[in-house]
């Protein structure tokens, strides 16, 4: 009966994930990856090749942001939601560095209203200057869930105080103007697990059911060599009504090598419910999704390998595709260039499955092969596209982890690319945005100047695509022309 029981719960997960990621950017785009799987991958149609952001060629609308921004956007129910600091400060009476996450109408960009989070008194060491929210939201129905600056997780209402009402059971919100933010409940990870964010908190929530899953951004403090924290968890599930913890895990203890930036998947692997972590130690760990318990983990890094000169953390997403986990890993942009290592794994295995689990590697020391990288990978017909901070494009066989072609942007890349409509959008850090043809042959279709800096990944919402720049968000529609 147990196994009737389980084998019929596995069949309702795997509807309920395949469903959260399908027609991906023909409707809504809802957290970081679209999906919980987090595969960098549009059904959208009909995208535009080319935009023009001076002329305003398939430009729908623009929107301003702070000066630095990094919280790539989501979109949902109408609402886009973003992730900047308050250099373009919307209210005197939230003056100041602080995180800030605006909230725009889909249809035209009106800001609709913002939430904002002063900085921890600790300084640099935990929050540093002037980097506000740098990491995506989540929307589920009429609510989202962020990580502050703060490393406080908070769930809202999307809607604000535009709707007239303080729903609960948080009541504490000292700003209830229209264009302020209410707020449901929070999570302070700092106070209530201990942990101690390196730099930066940085989480794009993923959920299943009612659990939400979350990075605590555990590292080390300003000296690079102490953890303060290391009995504090690496990830956290939560209860997404309450905001209560539901389990936790710790695995990387004293072992982490700098920071933990890396945010979740959630997939059907072997037909167990899994979450996925990358986490600071450079190991990648797969938990069964409703228990926490430990699966399998995977060593990212070489034995050989030594901190920081070529044994690196993770900080990109696993991507979950077909029982196989794509995942890269790499440092702190900071500290520039290096050796770096892509993997497939076999996430049905158990145990420590660095070696049983290898279905391939493409790294150091193959020659040309992908170096560090931040970014979370695509994988379609039997592809995977991915970009390290190098500046090169990589495409690859999915099965076999073959180089097909490479492509040099001649930039440093922060974001991921994304497949859709056929083709690969990508940004890099010197303002444009790159079109190549999807598949086996390697094609540039248009190269699209951004006139800032791109640390964010493009993302397609009913049929609309949507960009970031170090200021501004940009929504891109074929046929659409700004006045």
């Amino acid at each position: 009966m147990r196994s009737k029981v389980m084998i019929a719960l596995a069949l309702v997960a795997a509807a309920q994930i395949s469903s959260a990621g399908a027609s991906k950017g023909v409707t809504d785009w809802p957290m970081w990856g679209g999906s919980p799987d987090r595969n960098m991958v549009s059904d959208a149609t009909g995208l535009a090749t080319t935009w023009d952001v001076k002329t305003g060629k398939n430009i729908k609308w623009v929107a301003s942001l702070g000066s630095q921004s990094y919280g790539n956007p989501v979109v949902a129910n109408g609402v886009v939601l973003v992730g900047t600091n308050n250099e373009a400060m919307r209210d005197p009476k939230q003056p100041g560095d602080r995180g800030v996450l605006m909230a725009f109408r889909e249809s035209d960009g009106e800001f609709l209203w913002q939430a904002t989070s002063e900085k921890l008194t600790s300084g640099r060491a935990n929050d540093w200057p002037f980097q506000g929210i740098a990491s995506s939201p989540l929307i589920v129905g009429e609510k989202a869930y962020f990580m502050t600056n703060r490393a406080v997780l908070t769930a809202v209402d999307i809607r604000g105080f535009q709707d007239g009402e303080n729903d609960g059971p948080y009541k504490e919100e000292k700003l209830t103007g229209k264009n302020d933010p209410d707020i449901l409940w929070t999570f302070d990870t700092m106070e209530a697990v201990g942990n101690f964010p390196h730099n930066l908190a940085n989480s794009s929530p993923t959920y299943f059911d009612n659990l939400m899953y979350i990075s605590t951004g555990n590292g080390q403090d300003e000296s690079h060599v102490n953890i303060p924290s290391p009995r504090a968890p690496a990830i956290v599930a939560l209860d997404m009504t309450t905001g209560e913890p539901v389990w936790e895990d710790a695995s990387p203890g004293d072992k982490i090598l700098h920071g933990q930036w890396s945010t979740p998947a959630v997939g059907m692997i072997g037909g167990v419910l899994q979450v996925v972590h990358g986490q600071g130690d450079g190991w990648v760990r797969g938990y069964e999704a409703k228990t926490g318990k430990k699966l399998w983990e995977f060593d990212s890094n070489p034995k050989d390998s030594v901190w920081p000169k070529t044994r690196n953390e993770v900080i990109s997403t696993p991507v979950i595709v077909d029982n196989v986990v794509y995942i890269a890993n790499g440092q702190d942009p900071e500290h520039g260039e290096g050796v770096g290592h892509l993997y497939a794994i076999d996430a049905t295995k158990r145990g420590d499955i660095t070696t049983t689990g290898r279905l391939w590697h493409y790294g150091a020391p193959a020659p040309d092969a992908i170096r560090r990288s931040i970014s979370t990978a695509s994988v379609k017909d039997g592809m995977l596209y991915i970009s390290d901070f190098s500046g090169f494009l990589h495409a690859l066989d999915a099965k076999t982890g073959k180089l097909v072609w490479k492509h040099d942007m001649f930039a440093a890349m922060w974001s991921s690319t994304m497949v859709a409509d056929g083709k690969i959008y990508l940004g890099d850090e010197d303002g444009d945005v790159i079109v190549m043809q999807a598949g086996r042959e390697k094609k540039i279709l248009a190269e699209n100047t951004m006139d800032s800096s791109v640390y964010s990944t493009v993302v397609t919402a009913n049929g609309v695509m949507f960009i970031m720049t170090r200021n501004n968000l940009f929504a891109i529609q074929e046929g659409a022309q700004r006045k």
